[in-house]
């Protein structure tokens, strides 16, 4: 590998490392894995300061804290031990027909019928959003119901509606999970209904997947998670998330219950450019998880410092391409990045950008084609991802041959 040292602000320093195709075979950077942290801790050491969290937290034997902007755990209990996510696992159901709509393979506006088994299943079983028998309902309607009251049969008509079969659509559920890097974690129904196991997630890999929607989809967030509550064919319910309204700056994600998961919980909360997410899982009782949702967001906010470090859009710097209209494209943060530090912190903080190189031709605009990778004092590594800048096509001959002669000849590439 080549560092190279480049200025990028007062409060860090950044390396390109840059791997041939030749030293690492991968044709992209590998996902970013979570700090390592102890499997239960009671607090989490950070450059010789001890953060312990409320006490509130030990009624959950899974639980986790990231910072996105920073990439940072700020605390982690079992983050690696599957559990069965209850209706957590609507958040993925959302997140597939998020993409969908993103891509134009499907319409809020278009609808779809329940079907004669779907009701007869789900017209009367856990949570729901009572869809009448033969009902035709929008997608914009399904997703709001599916992720604010919970709606199991509006998960099974969507599903049918989409993919044709409850299994296609799991299967594309698992195809997502894949594409994400939720190696933990696997599908076998659209809305977390008891299937003995079947269904299961890590914390880790549910905050990849919570950041994963807020960051790529931030339009269809914030139109369907976080809603107080839902009215819909005369019938109005109320959202159980335990800090929405109570926390300030939360605004969603998911809970869950059945009597195998027990009461799970995927949150979220922005405050003054800082994103935290949260995983609870396992909780007895809805009121210890409450509790423990409040106490541990306000202490992710209170006992840590987001110092920030990079504008969300700002070039941090331009990788090599190989096979294209242009020899490098722009390295971009998709949003705003900062290090994690304990409140009254000031250890120093350094950065580098990773990829795998020369990037290989055609290229989308806003594609994760590199790593920024944030080190607070002698802590771990976290890892950001860093987006094109621009669409780079794939290259006629002339192309390439232009596109080599400025890698080799700075300015050589110019056009007028």
């Amino acid at each position: 590998m080549m560092f190279g040292a480049v200025p990028v602000a007062a409060l860090a320093s950044l390396a390109i490392s840059h791997a041939s195709n030749h030293a690492v075979p991968a044709a992209s950077p590998p996902a970013a894995a979570p700090s390592p942290v102890p499997a239960a801790p009671v607090a989490i050491a950070v450059d010789g300061t001890a953060l312990p969290p409320p006490h509130e937290v030990e009624a959950a034997p899974i639980a986790m804290l990231v910072d996105l902007n920073s990439g940072r755990t700020l605390y982690a209990k079992n983050e690696a031990e599957a559990f069965p996510p209850a209706s957590v696992t609507k958040t993925m159901t959302a997140f597939v027909a998020f993409e969908l709509l993103a891509e134009g393979r499907l319409k809020a506006d278009q609808h779809f019928t329940v079907s004669d088994a779907a009701w007869k299943e789900w017209h009367a079983k856990g949570s729901r959003m009572f869809i009448p028998y033969r009902a035709s309902v929008s997608v914009d309607d399904l997703l709001m119901g599916i992720m604010n009251v919970s709606a199991n049969d509006g998960c099974i008509v969507l599903a049918e509606g989409v993919a044709g079969s409850v299994p296609g659509w799991v299967a594309m559920m698992n195809d997502a999970a894949r594409r994400l890097g939720m190696s933990g974690s696997h599908f076998g129904t659209p809305n977390g209904w008891m299937d003995k196991g079947v269904t299961h997630y890590t914390a880790r890999d549910l905050v990849k997947l919570a950041d994963a929607m807020i960051t790529r989809y931030p339009a269809y967030f914030r139109r369907y998670v976080g809603h107080a509550e839902f009215s819909w064919n005369g019938i109005t319910q109320r959202n159980h998330d335990p800090i929405l309204g109570v926390v300030p700056g939360a605004d969603g994600i998911k809970t869950g219950f059945t009597g195998e998961a027990h009461y799970t919980y995927l949150g979220t909360a922005e405050r003054g450019g800082r994103r935290l997410v949260m995983v609870l899982a396992g909780v007895p009782t809805p009121r210890e998880r409450e509790k423990a949702a409040k106490a541990l967001m306000e202490w992710g906010f209170s006992a840590w410092d987001g110092a920030p470090l990079v504008a969300a859009g700002k070039v941090i710097a331009r990788a090599e391409v190989q096979g294209g209209t242009a020899p490098a494209v722009d390295l971009v943060a998709p949003r705003a990045y900062a290090a994690s530090l304990p409140h009254g912190d000031h250890a120093p903080v350094s950065m580098r950008v990773i990829y795998t190189g020369p990037l290989q031709a055609p290229i989308a605009r806003g594609a994760q084609v590199a790593q920024l990778a944030i080190r607070v004092g002698a802590g771990p590594e976290a890892h950001l991802p860093l987006v094109a800048g621009a669409d780079v096509p794939a290259g006629s001959a002339v192309d390439r041959l232009a596109a080599g002669f400025a890698r080799l000849w700075p300015g050589s590439g110019k056009r007028s």
